[in-house]
């Protein structure tokens, strides 16, 4: 947990017409952790009691919106909800080793949901699970329900929806760090009679599920991001200048 004044210290770096990837590489401090701190600056206080947004009386406004379009994303992708015994449901979405900030910017959007209960990490073969207990994870996900998401229907609440148009690169964000990956394409041409190679950057989507696509592609249509269906199950992004949006609002996974 990072004190107000580390907060502030890095959040002035940005207003300085810093980018996040050079504020991070210089404080250590993950982007997806600045940009938190660009919606809420004060840390999240722990309270015996947290209630539930969605359950508690009259729906009401979730406390951090933008976090929560982000986790949506990563829930969609990898994530899962499980029922105990005794009630209790848990959320747990797996995370690569080979991405320790895409793992700390997951703990820190499922803390931010239920800042009273407990966020934590289970190690496993080549990947992390981060978990959090909750009554109250059905409410936040409706989308939750028995069987692999591919096979049942997958559509947004009007309430998400208004979050994800709201908060649309944190949505895509969370769906790219979840089943997405930025690479390198290399390909040849004749220049002048000589076979040269050139390389090129792009961004791919992949989902068993046409209804999570569906989320995804409609998403971009509204950010202005051209993509291609270059399959059933993927969504390719390449154009020039939808690369550089993509890089500007959602970057390699880390």
């Amino acid at each position: 947990m990072y004190d107000v004044s580390t907060r502030r210290r890095a959040l002035a770096l940005v207003e300085q017409g810093r980018s996040l990837n050079s504020v991070s590489k210089e404080t250590g401090i993950s982007r997806a952790t600045i940009r938190s701190w660009q919606v809420r600056v004060e840390p999240l206080g722990r309270h015996r009691a947290s209630p539930c947004p969605r359950c508690d009386g009259a729906p009401r406004a979730l406390e951090d919106p933008a976090a929560y379009s982000y986790l949506l994303g990563l829930y969609l992708g990898d994530g899962c909800i499980s029922r105990l015994r005794r009630g209790t449901y848990f959320l747990r979405i797996a995370c690569a080793d080979a991405w320790p900030g895409l793992i700390d910017a997951c703990a820190e959007a499922m803390q931010a949901m239920r800042p009273a209960n407990k966020v934590f990490r289970v190690q496993r073969q080549g990947c992390q699970y981060v978990t959090c207990y909750s009554n109250h994870w059905p409410c936040f996900f409706p989308q939750h329900g028995p069987g692999k998401k591919h096979d049942r229907k997958i559509a947004l609440e009007p309430w998400q929806q208004e979050i994800v148009d709201a908060h649309p690169w944190e949505f895509v964000r969370g769906l790219v760090h979840s089943d997405g990956c930025r690479i390198t394409n290399w390909a040849t041409r004749l220049v002048h009679g000589e076979r040269k190679r050139y390389e090129y950057p792009r961004y791919f989507f992949t989902n068993l599920s046409a209804d999570i696509t569906g989320l995804f592609t409609d998403t971009l249509d509204k950010l202005g991001v051209a993509w291609k269906q270059a399959n059933r199950q993927n969504i390719s992004i390449a154009r020039k200048e939808a690369v550089a949006l993509m890089d500007t609002h959602v970057g390699p996974k880390y």
